[in-house]
This record gives C-alpha cells, structure tokens and sequence, in this order.
C-alpha cells in the first residue's frame, strides 16, 4: 500500500513544474536513498556545511555555500547578512535593525508573489522593500535613484517567469549597485540550470533551490562570495535558527548535486525535446486544439507544451484546466495564460504512462 493509499490523499500528475504545493519534485533513487542514511546517522553539522560548501563551490565556481531551509529562507537570511555581516552583536538583535542600514531595493516587476508575497520574506528579516520604476518597467535612472540612498542595504533581483514588465539587465543591475557600494542579491530559485550565468552577473549572493530542478530534499543553496555566505551561515546564531537545514537536507543536496554531474546534460535536454514534441504531435490532433512547442522565458534548457484552445472548443482553457484537475489523478497545468486561451505543460517529470493519462483525459474532455 502507497502513501496515497494509506493516507487517503489525492493521486496527482503534475505537468505545472515545480510547484510548491504540489511537493516540487520527484527525487532520484540515489538522492533518496542518500536522505535515509542520513536521517539513521548523527553528524557534526559543522562538518556537513563546511562539506557543502566545498563541494558546491568546486561544483559551480562560486566561492563559497551553504545551504538553508528553502529559497523562501534564503532570501531572509541574505537580507539579514546584508545589514549584519558577521557581526554577533547585530545578529542577535534582529529583527530589531537600529543602527544598521535597511533599505531593500528591487524592481517593483520583481516583487513577485510566489505563494506569498516576495516582500514578506524581506520583512521578515526587519528589512524594508523599496520598489524602484513600476510594475511596466525599472529604467537605470529609476534604479540609480534608490540606490543612491545611504541607508540601502542590497539590490535583490529576480530571476524568474513570474517576473513583471521589461526585463532589467541583471549585469546592468549589478554594476550599478556596485557603484554606489551595495551588495547584490540575486534570486534565482527555479534557475540551477543557470548558476553559472547568474553567477557571471557579479552577485554577491545567487539562491536557487535544491528541490526544484535539482531534485533534493527542500533546501535552499546559497552561493557567493566568502563574506556573504558566511554572513549568511553566521545567521544562525539569530533568526536563522528558525531556518536551519537539517542533515538530509545537506547531504540530499550534495546527492542531488552528484546526480546532476553524472547525467550527459546533452542527452537528457534532447530526451525532454523530444518528450515534449511527442506530446504536442499528439495534443494536436485532439479537436479544438492548437498544440506547439514553448520556450521557458528565463532560458531554462528544455521546452513546455503550449495547448492553445480554440473558441468552438468542447471547453475553453479555465474549464479545461479545471476539469483535467478534478479528475482521478488530478491533473495540474500552467493555468496563468488561461484568460488567452493558453495552457502549458510541462512534462519533465512525467513518464510516459502519465503523459498517455493526460492525453486521454484530454481527449475525453475534449469529445
């Protein structure tokens, strides 16, 4: 008997991505089998985040990690290193931020909502969000104007479908921030594939998350500079307490991470073409249904089924996102293009017996 089974809880295909509310990911045989030898031992935590940081940093190039809870908490702690650094005394007073600097600069299309608002998680660290430009747009002297402020403690950026309004240049961003002294936080939480990129913006701290893509436990990975992340570990002596990754957490990461090394990236980014053009050859001849193949606009390396649904359908997109969702499996899309008649799919974790579940499904909801 399966946990489903055993606990009575919904059978869920998920084509929407790594999605939170979904459990994320699926993870490899090897990272959990790595998870339980680590939840039946004890460890020197130490040791274990000093690890990482090792192997993350030959792994990436950056030039030191750690790992934390999630990117949610990543995003805190490294507001909360920003205004701290290494100070104990500082620390410890959060969120309590008298005598530090507390400005949060963003672009105001970067103040994403992901579950909850982005802007929260700032607050949270007694920070203050300052949103420059507007949801349409951040020009450099819009962003050059924030920034020029005494009291400004880091530039974060996102980078992420979720964003708003005309892309701002990260390196741009970057540099600008440095200019006037400002250290750059990048957010980058479903963009592993991308490390190296964001990393080559200049950031002082690049977070993305274990559980997405990687396929870890729920951790969050911070990347950087030797004092940022080390701020950012030293946090642990205050708020980040609330925020600590325990030892599956670290060694599913660094399990994950293997993984990752031993796949011919080559290979599988063709093998999820491929998948994915399957899928859309098929959609396509289903009635109503304009099928076709759709690039992550971040740049991630593999592409989503687009179903574009046309007005004589049996159903229009919100009924049929709806109707494929209350089906047995509940079948999740991309819902957020449906008011334009669009629906993505991605199928990276799916195996084929899944994706024939969703094709038949469409195919009956569709007639």
């Amino acid at each position: 008997m399966g946990l489903h089974e055993q606990y009575g809880l919904t059978h869920v295909i998920n084509a929407r991505g790594p999605f939170t509310p979904l459990g994320v990911s699926r993870s490899d045989p090897r990272v959990a089998d790595a998870t339980a030898q680590a939840l039946g031992g004890f460890f020197v935590m130490e040791e274990v985040q000093n690890l990482a940081c090792r192997v993350l940093a030959e792994a990436t190039g950056a030039p030191a990690a750690t790992v934390v809870h999630c990117t949610s908490s990543a995003i805190t702690l490294a507001v909360a290193a920003s205004m701290t650094g290494s100070s104990p005394e500082r620390i410890a007073a959060l969120p309590n931020t008298a005598g530090m600097p507390t400005r949060v600069v963003l672009p105001a299309g970067h103040a994403v909502h992901y579950g909850h608002p982005l802007v929260q998680d700032i607050r949270l660290a007694g920070a203050t969000p300052v949103l420059a430009g507007t949801e349409e747009g951040c020009t450099p002297e819009g962003l050059e104007k924030e920034l020029a402020h005494p009291d400004t403690a880091c530039l974060l950026l996102v980078s992420s479908r979720l964003v708003r309004g005309a892309p701002v240049p990260l390196p741009d961003a970057v540099a600008a921030a440095h200019r006037r002294g400002v250290p750059v936080v990048v957010d980058g939480a479903a963009q592993d594939f991308r490390i190296a990129e964001l990393l080559a913006t200049g950031a002082d701290l690049v977070l993305v998350s274990g559980q997405k893509y990687l396929g870890s436990p729920t951790a969050g990975v911070v990347l950087g500079g030797v004092g940022p992340v080390t701020a950012v570990r030293a946090q642990e002596k205050g708020i980040g307490r609330a925020m600590k990754a325990g030892k599956e957490a670290v060694l599913g990461v660094l399990a994950a991470l293997q993984v990752r090394r031993d796949t011919d990236l080559g290979a599988w980014q063709r093998a999820q073409t491929d998948k994915a053009a399957r899928f859309v050859e098929r959609a396509g001849a289903l009635p109503g249904i304009r099928a076709a193949l759709a690039s992550d606009p971040t740049g991630l390396p593999f592409p989503r089924a687009s179903l574009r649904v046309d007005a004589d359908a049996a159903l229009d997109a919100a009924s049929l996102a709806r109707a494929l969702r209350a089906g047995a499996p509940a079948i999740w899309v991309m819902d957020h293009r449906q008011d334009e008649g669009e629906l993505l799919l991605e199928l990276v974790p799916l195996t084929e017996e899944e994706i024939d579940v969703v094709l038949d499904r469409l195919g009956k909801l569709l007639g």
